[in-house]
């Protein structure tokens, strides 16, 4: 018989780091960035697409967290896709937006280039949420 701590998903390190980022950034947000306002190297657009970010990036912590715990009862292929896709899309996704949203802080405009990579995050979130319908779906071989 396994020690109870075998159980334990090594994902849940991973969501719980991802999980203080956002909280971590959300709080920067808040706080440090909106008191950027006056000095114009911060928008109320950059502020509020930096919070878009944060709000993703947590939302998908969760469903990442959903899909760690749906795989102990029930272990399908398209829950791991699921559990990528919501990672990678985190990154994607959100971290781009940190950094277009932060980058006249420290004088980095050509971090614009991550422009289009946003959206390709968005999109993994899309397919990572059809891996979990599919995975509702489709019955484990």
């Amino acid at each position: 018989m396994k020690p109870e701590t075998e159980k334990i998903p090594k994902q849940l390190i991973t969501i719980g780091f991802l999980g203080a980022i956002a909280v971590a950034l959300g709080a920067l947000g808040a706080h440090a960035l909106k008191g950027k306002l006056e000095t114009g190297l911060i928008t109320p657009d950059l502020l509020n697409g930096f919070d878009t970010g944060v709000k993703y990036h947590m939302y998908h912590t969760f469903a990442m967290l959903a899909v760690v715990l749906l795989k102990l009862k029930y272990d399908h292929k398209f829950l791991n896709w699921a559990y990528y896709l919501f990672f990678w899309g985190i990154i994607l996704f959100s971290g781009s937006l940190y950094f277009l949203c932060t980058r006249n802080l420290y004088g980095a405009d050509w971090l614009k280039f991550l422009g289009p990579v946003t959206p390709i995050g968005g999109i993994l979130f899309v397919a990572g949420w059809l891996c979990l319908a599919i995975s509702a779906i489709k019955k484990p071989k």
